[in-house]
């Protein structure tokens, strides 16, 4: 995987409650693709990663949601985690934020209770996607065709259930992101 990101920028939205693992697995995967991910979260500071339900390690906030410009990344990782997940959808900015990369076509990567945040900002409707298993009424609702797959790629968009999936999560938001960065190079190139 090494260089296939070099330079693309990423968000990686994300704030207290999320589940440490799919914070921090997506995050490697991307630095050792050559990406540079950065935090972006509700407030400054720093946000409480969770493992499960207990607390775990502490993450500093590279950016704010209201002050990041979508435009500046290239890509979009949602990490997972039931209070992550409730909390980033119930904020404005952070739903808006989300919307500007499909509005853009970017590629998106959404883990677990993430993809509530994708019901939010109306952009699941007619897409074939995953997530935790609680959440698939929630996203059949919103128009979503929910299947229980490790890992399904719809267009622009790559969705896993949980941290069982990772490997496979990693690898396939790996390749959108470097097949984007190809198709992006390829039409400046026109």
């Amino acid at each position: 995987m090494a260089g296939e990101l070099d330079g693309m920028k990423v968000a990686v939205l994300a704030t207290d409650g999320v589940e440490q693992v799919e914070l921090e697995r997506p995050w490697q995967a991307l630095e050792e693709a050559g990406a540079e991910p950065e935090l972006v979260s509700l407030e400054g500071g720093t946000i409480t990663a969770y493992q499960h339900i207990d607390a775990g390690d502490r993450k500093k906030v590279d950016t704010t949601v209201g002050a990041a410009d979508p435009d500046d990344y290239a890509a979009l990782v949602l990490p997972g985690g039931v209070i992550n997940g409730d909390f980033v959808r119930a904020d404005a900015d952070a739903v808006a934020f989300v919307a500007a990369f499909f509005e853009a076509g970017k590629p998106v990567a959404a883990i677990c209770h993430a993809p509530w945040v994708l019901v939010e900002a109306d952009v699941v409707r007619g897409r074939r996607m995953t997530s935790w298993p609680s959440l698939q009424t929630d996203l059949r609702n919103a128009g979503a065709r929910w299947v229980d797959e490790e890992v399904v790629v719809d267009g622009n968009l790559v969705t896993s259930r949980d941290p069982d999936d990772l490997d496979a999560f990693c690898a396939a938001l790996v390749e959108l992101f470097a097949r984007a960065a190809e198709d992006d190079a390829a039409d400046d190139d026109e």
